[in-house]
């Protein structure tokens, strides 16, 4: 019995990309957000059918025949809901005949996604739907949540934002926090490729980051993000044993980082640099550059990197994150006791305080303390992963310390 066809992959992928632009212009035409993506949707399955047929194949503008298709789709679904309505989206926004539209509404996309009033799980969950193009199934289980869960999170976030005017792009800061919050979620959870359903979130906000710097490429910061997503996605190989269990930065093996992603994310870096509009993002991955660069962790820049933190303090003085990754770099500049010192102003509450006192108690060799708290980090800790790693630290400190 012979195989079934395989999928024209390169197709696929195609159109996957074209969905999200078909949506921005649906959406800057002045179509409401559920009724258009179910119309993109349509015609994307009408593409596979037509584009399939014997003798056929795909036009010669892919994108401009996407646009006419689901706009005639959104066109029919506004007229089965109410005829009077149908004929005035006829008169008032139909397009005139002529080309599509070449702007990119990669941003104007993402910004309804990452509208202020979405909480950020409804703008993750609503980007990777509308602008990632993955189906709700796929996001569901790269969440580990239910199905139905899910599916009702999209939805209510569509009814948040339904009523919303965008005529242009919002604001980008609010679209790059949500482009790292998927990020962060796909670079702390399984390993590349090993999500359920292959669905590897690191690697796809890499991609939507990668629209948004082609959509804006004057933008410093956006390009600085993507910079700093690929310096530690170069690590990613490094960051896990094969059974699951954390490596710390300084243990890794060098050799599995991906020097491709870290040669590529510092030029993106250089280039962001050389148009003098620092931001967060950008220093963050000068930081991430600095450990790059070093081939072993004995010779990292520690002196540099505390003058790129003492930067990103003064972007963002209310950082209580970005004040604990500073008392490390003063740690191994000035000394783990002038370290501690600075822990002592942050919250005892502050995610990941005992596990940085943990280490900078280890460096000044008060292993008893270390232990101590490393065991009270591992208690709190939000992940398997980080506990186990935890646990370990706190036996491995108890040994030493006899």
């Amino acid at each position: 019995m012979s195989e079934p066809p395989r999928p024209d992959r390169s197709r696929d992928e195609a159109l996957r990309d074209l969905g999200p632009q078909v949506l921005g212009v649906l959406v800057r035409r002045g179509a409401d957000f559920a009724t258009a993506e179910d119309a993109v949707q349509e015609a994307l399955l009408e593409a596979v059918r037509r584009w399939d047929a014997p003798g056929a194949g795909p036009p010669s503008d892919p994108k401009g025949w996407l646009v006419t298709v689901a706009w005639r789709k959104f066109v029919d679904m506004r007229r089965s809901a109410s005829s009077r309505a149908q004929r005035e989206i006829r008169v008032t926004l139909e397009p005139p005949p002529g080309p599509t539209e070449q702007s990119d509404d990669t941003l104007l996309l993402l910004s309804r996604c990452c509208h202020p009033s979405l909480t950020p799980g409804s703008s993750v969950a609503l980007t990777l739907r509308a602008v990632g193009g993955l189906t709700t199934a796929q996001i569901a289980r790269a969440f580990l949540v239910p199905e139905p869960t899910m599916a009702q999170r999209i939805s209510r976030a569509k009814k948040t934002v339904a009523g919303e005017r965008f005529g242009q792009p919002g604001d980008a800061r609010a679209v790059l926090r949500v482009l790292y919050l998927i990020f962060n979620e796909g670079f702390t959870g399984a390993p590349a490729g090993g999500r359920p359903d292959g669905v590897d979130l690191a690697a796809e906000a890499i991609r939507l980051t990668r629209q948004l710097v082609a959509a804006v490429p004057d933008d410093a910061e956006a390009t600085g993000l993507l910079a700093l997503m690929l310096l530690h996605h170069a690590r990613r190989a490094a960051r896990t044993t094969a059974t699951g269990e954390l490596v710390p930065l300084d243990r890794q093996d060098r050799a599995l980082w991906d020097t491709a992603a870290v040669a590529e994310g510092v030029a993106l870096l250089q280039g962001a640099l050389a148009r003098d509009r620092l931001g967060p993002y950008q220093a963050q991955a000068a930081i991430a550059a600095l450990h790059d660069d070093a081939a072993r962790a004995d010779e990292t820049d520690w002196p540099q990197i505390l003058e790129w933190y003492d930067e990103l303090a003064r972007l963002e003085p209310r950082n209580q994150v970005v004040a604990l990754n500073r008392a490390v770099a003063v740690g191994h500049v000035d000394g783990p006791l002038a370290g501690l010192r600075l822990l002592e102003g942050l919250p005892d509450d502050l995610p990941r305080r005992d596990a940085t006192a943990a280490y900078l108690h280890e460096q000044a060799g008060d292993l008893g303390v270390a232990a101590r708290l490393y065991a009270e980090a591992a208690g709190v800790a939000t992940s398997t992963a980080e506990r186990a790693h935890l646990t370990r630290q706190a036996a491995r400190v108890r040994q030493l310390g006899g």
